[in-house]
């Protein structure tokens, strides 16, 4: 399983149509704007900010900046026990497969429906346990956290104050939904 989320997020950070390129509010502390970078480098836009139809196919609607899979949105149908077939939602914001429904979550700093109310030790936790909040549900697939907890303190401290200077949006994300079990 680690593998095969390590090489969904080798292909979605390489994948050039949805990246976002210097997006957002300019930085006013070296470290978020490092954490811009590191946002940038490690393609968080590519599932965290949803897309539009441009001229050229999708593009990344930059009014809803890392704001997670849009509220109303359809999800990915769940595949039916196949624990090789993964689906995910045309704008990559929802992913189906043998774990459940993941939806990719608001990174704003919106109080209610996103981060605001997060501490950088939460955020940081969040990333080295792959735990919500650094303690509550599991962070399904395809979030790469198994990769991400490598950074270091200092560059995950980074992206926690670069996403505090982005703008808030209101955005409620649907909780993951759980594989059926059994027969």
């Amino acid at each position: 399983m680690n593998r095969l989320l390590i090489a969904m997020g080798v292909a979605l950070m390489t994948w050039g149509g949805v990246a976002c390129k210097r997006v957002g509010a300019t930085s006013s502390s070296p470290a978020a704007e490092r954490g811009r970078y590191l946002v940038d480098a490690i393609g968080c836009h590519d599932c965290h900010t949803p897309k539009k139809m441009g001229p050229d196919g999708p593009e990344p609607d930059t009014t809803r900046l890392l704001s997670g899979h849009p509220e109303g949105a359809m999800a990915p149908p769940q595949p039916a026990n196949a624990p090789w077939i993964v689906a995910a939602s045309w704008d990559l914001t929802a992913w189906s497969g043998p774990w459940g429904v993941s939806y990719t979550m608001n990174l704003t700093p919106d109080t209610n429906t996103g981060i605001g109310i997060w501490t950088e030790g939460m955020f940081v936790k969040a990333l080295r346990t792959g735990r919500h909040m650094g303690v509550s549900r599991p962070i399904l697939p395809p979030m790469p956290w198994p990769a991400f907890k490598n950074l270091t303190d200092d560059d995950l401290k980074a992206v926690y104050a670069y996403l505090r200077t982005i703008p808030p949006v209101h955005n409620r994300v649907p909780d993951p939904v759980l594989p059926p079990t059994g027969p």
